[in-house]
């Protein structure tokens, strides 16, 4: 098949991304697909037709410890312009059997692209547009699973100025986990144990908007259950080294420990993934995600988001996940082509 593998863009999770698109490039050729790695913003100045045998930069695939620069990366487009798709982007995606989106965070994993996708006629993986703006945004995903028996810490969608930040500290609860509305890989994110705490971490979020999700904080293990073909793949259970699972504990090699699968009874197994999948259908997701959760000393699952656009990083969860099965990483992405294509193929 030929393949363009979209990547990069202009969220804060883009190094994230480009990671993803590098090592899914790579396993592509590496299975005979003729695969090109597009970034969604800069896009290309070449010829489409090279793009298929151009190298890959193997300098993407590691992740620094920061956020992208986001004004540097904008400043770094030839031509200009203001729309998220870079020059070449649609004309290589034409040329595509279908698009592999390797895409993480705004605009990449909140249905903006995929529906954009759709109008054009192009196939593309992962989960279609609508269900995959509901699950980017963590308050309405938690409306629609809590009245279906998922277990979800209390949590409140606060909109908020600077000058609203005191009344607030004052008033949440303590303990509790503040994170941006409609963000991934734990930006924004803090877990506030002191009045002190909490007004730093509101201001934090200032800076995605001030729209945040101040929640229950759960003591408890952190087990992931990723999704593949409308089946729960076997859990893994992270243990950072220092602090919860950041940005970079989750990108840093060796910053955190994970065990695949979780060392957990059974029927905590049964139970993590009858609720991934309630959270998946109840969204009308398809394809793949990964459900997280934490787990309590009582063996319940307490569900915090799902991902529709799970990371394929050298660090990501969901192909350590698959391997457990006896699925690689060239077969993983493979299969999430081949369930794409069906999957748009039945409109969904």
């Amino acid at each position: 098949m030929k393949i363009v593998v979209l990547a990069g863009g202009l969220s804060d999770e883009r190094n994230v991304s480009l990671s993803s698109g590098c090592m899914v490039c790579a396993a592509l050729r590496e299975r005979g697909h003729e695969a090109a790695l597009v970034d969604l913003y800069l896009g290309t100045q070449d010829d489409p037709r090279t793009l298929f045998s151009a190298p890959i930069p193997e300098g993407l695939k590691k992740i620094g410890r920061q956020t992208p620069d986001l004004a540097a990366v904008r400043d770094s487009r030839t031509g200009g312009g203001e729309g998220q798709f870079g020059p070449g982007v649609l004309a290589a995606c034409r040329m595509a059997d279908v698009v592999f989106l390797a895409l993480h965070g705004t605009c990449g994993e909140d249905g903006r692209v995929q529906a954009a996708l759709d109008l054009l006629g192009i196939p593309y993986t992962g989960a279609g547009y609508l269900g995959s703006a509901i699950a980017m945004d963590k308050d309405l995903t938690k409306r629609i699973v809590a009245p279906l028996g998922v277990t979800t810490p209390r949590w409140e969608l606060v909109r908020y100025g600077a000058d609203e930040i005191p009344a607030l500290t004052r008033r949440l609860e303590l303990p509790c986990v503040v994170k941006p509305v409609a963000s991934g890989s734990s930006i924004g994110v803090s877990i506030a144990r002191s009045r002190e705490a909490l007004s730093a971490a509101l201001t934090q979020c200032l800076a995605y908007g001030g729209v945040c999700v101040a929640e229950q904080y759960i003591e408890g293990r952190e087990i992931q259950v990723g999704i593949l073909e409308d089946k729960a793949l076997p859990s893994i259970e992270i243990v950072p080294k220092e602090g919860f699972y950041d940005y970079e504990n989750k990108y840093q090699p060796g910053a955190a420990a994970e065990f695949c699968p979780a060392s957990i009874p059974a029927g905590w197994e049964q139970r993590l993934g009858e609720a991934a999948l309630t959270v998946f259908h109840a969204l009308g997701l398809s394809v793949y995600a990964r459900a997280d959760f934490i787990v309590t000393q009582d063996g319940t699952p307490w569900f915090l988001e799902i991902n529709t656009l799970p990371g394929m990083t050298p660090t990501s969860l969901l192909p350590q996940e698959a391997a457990v099965t006896g699925i690689g990483y060239g077969e993983l992405c493979e299969r999430i082509i081949g369930a794409s294509v069906k999957a748009r193929s039945e409109g969904k």
